[in-house]
């Protein structure tokens, strides 16, 4: 996750407990250190070649610093929370044949469709 915070009422706060309920694993990467349900917040990039999807909370300007990141974990998916939308990073994505979502990651979670 990209854009994790530990403020209750942020929706990647609510994402990752939801992710969680649901039996997902999560890496959180935000602005600062903390921790959400007992999982740390990171300031720097996590180095891993397991990572299934990346959920971007972070608006298009703050997302151009992981572009790179991003695109060096190879996810199979990205999906754009709303506010989150990218046309750049998706189709440099998509170029690398990563799926696009622009859609709610905790709506996808409780309608099944994560």
């Amino acid at each position: 996750m990209l854009g994790a915070s530990e403020n209750t009422e942020r929706y990647s706060n609510k994402a990752i407990h939801s992710l969680l309920k649901h039996g997902h694993p999560v890496l959180a990467i935000g602005n600062r250190y903390g921790n959400v349900a007992g999982v740390p917040i990171s300031k720097e990039r996590i180095v891993t070649d397991e990572v299934d999807t990346v959920t971007v909370y972070l608006n298009p300007d703050n997302q151009k610093v992981y572009y790179d990141y991003i695109l060096t974990l190879n996810p199979r998916r990205i999906i754009f929370n709303p506010g989150s939308e990218n046309r750049e990073l998706a189709k440099l994505a998509t170029e690398k044949g990563i799926q696009i979502k622009e859609a709610c990651t905790l709506v996808m979670l409780s309608t099944g469709q994560y």
